[in-house]
């Protein structure tokens, strides 16, 4: 993935300064709002789209890397959001969750994907919740924090069909055409 398609920019001499993306040893990359990289998987130029790789879940604690700064946020100054084409699951969610709107039923796909998924073991038999991020040009985060759920993993365009390990992990951005 050596090109890096306009307006995304990798330096002051190309692309547009609004639309930042890093390239740190040979692997691009984009910064969240509280200064952590995550790796690029893939940039969609012709929809506007890039998908990040997740944070990685601590096998012994069941957090997120970026726990600490309460999960992945965006600039809301810049042309970037979260993609309505995430599902994200929310993991080691307390019980008082149950109350909510979200989805933990015990035919989810987050339970399907607890089931299934060896690297979230220590996850396994805690709460988890399954949504779809908004609809607007206007989501910019997906929180962690204590006193609900420390991990989260995200699928872009979920297949339920297929096997979980098949799924498209990461999230996915988009940012808005100069």
């Amino acid at each position: 993935m050596s090109h890096v398609p306009y307006p995304l920019s990798t330096d002051d001499s190309c692309g547009h300064p609004d639309y930042r993306i890093f390239c740190n040893n040979n692997q691009l990359e984009f910064r969240s709002l509280d200064g952590i990289f995550y790796p690029i998987i893939s940039i969609k130029n012709w929809f506007y789209r890039l998908v990040i790789r997740l944070p990685a879940v601590a096998s012994d604690s069941c957090t997120t890397m970026d726990y600490s700064v309460e999960g992945f946020y965006l600039d809301e100054n810049l042309p970037f959001n979260i993609s309505k084409r995430n599902t994200v699951m929310l993991l080691n969610c307390l019980e008082r969750l149950l109350l909510s709107p979200l989805n933990c039923t015990s035919i989810s796909l987050c339970h399907r994907f607890e089931d299934e998924m060896e690297e979230v073991m220590a996850c396994k038999g805690k709460l988890c919740y399954t949504y779809l991020k908004g609809t607007s040009y206007t989501s910019h985060r997906i929180r962690v924090h204590e006193g609900g759920w420390s991990a989260y993993t995200s699928v872009v365009n979920i297949n339920s069909q297929l096997p979980t390990r098949e799924w498209n992990y990461g999230i996915e951005i988009q940012w808005i055409p100069v």
